[in-house]
């Protein structure tokens, strides 16, 4: 018996940048992670290849597999994942908003124009510029949620995807270092609200080779878990 694939298109907007001229990792991860499951599941995302934007892309579902192709190319695989994603300890929403202050990117940023972690005008782009937080080794920072990037829904989890990739990346570059995500398992435990104020937290937790590995996190104020992600990121050669 053969099962029949659900096609649709997409296509990325030109906002959901990260590197110049294709999309960001974390916001593809988001979108395949919504595309595969409705629930608190965790999904694995991997990056094959650059995503293209602007650009009529075919995404299929077959089964409990999603993937998203240009032509005859695949450029993401996402799979459901069996396990709750370990997530790095909370910090304060001020406590996470002074932390901001040590961001490196201020002072050399590989890819100014991303749409979660670049220097772009507010309410462009999301503007979560992660510092280390002092006696820890955590990043954080604090996200007050711009009301440019919900639906009629809220905040789609293509945008929460966006928020743990990036972080993740800073937990271990120094100003103008940078790499590509390869792979991100998102889990989302409740929504984000336009308008709210989160604690966005990571942690470097190894690195092999060219690979650098990291967790991530959103909280709330109060300390509730929202989201957790597991990110693996390739340096250049």
């Amino acid at each position: 018996m053969t099962t029949a694939a659900l096609q649709t298109v997409l296509t990325v907007p030109e906002r959901f940048r990260g590197p110049a001229g294709v999309a960001n990792g974390g916001w593809i991860a988001g979108t395949m992670a919504e595309a595969l499951s409705d629930n608190r599941s965790a999904v694995e995302v991997t990056l094959h290849a650059p995503t293209p934007l602007d650009t009529e892309l075919r995404l299929e579902h077959v089964a409990n597999t999603a993937t998203l192709s240009h032509d005859d190319r695949l450029l993401v695989e996402a799979i459901p994942v069996a396990e709750d994603l370990n997530a790095p300890e909370f910090v304060p929403f001020t406590e996470a908003a002074r932390a901001e202050a040590g961001f490196a990117g201020r002072h050399g940023h590989a890819f100014p124009e991303c749409f979660a972690c670049g220097l772009r005008e507010p309410g462009d782009g999301l503007r979560v510029f992660p510092g280390p937080v002092e006696g820890t080794d955590l990043v954080a920072a604090g996200w007050r949620v711009p009301f440019t990037v919900a639906d009629e829904d809220g905040v789609p989890r293509s945008v929460m995807g966006a928020v743990l990739d990036c972080v993740t990346g800073w937990a271990h570059f120094q100003p103008g270092e940078s790499a590509l995500l390869g792979r991100l398992a998102v889990q989302v435990h409740r929504r984000v609200y336009p308008g709210g104020a989160y604690s966005v937290v990571a942690r470097a937790t190894g690195r092999e080779g060219r690979k650098l590995f990291g967790e991530s996190a959103i909280y709330e104020v109060d300390g509730t878990l929202v989201a957790a992600a597991r990110a693996t990121w390739i340096a250049p050669r």
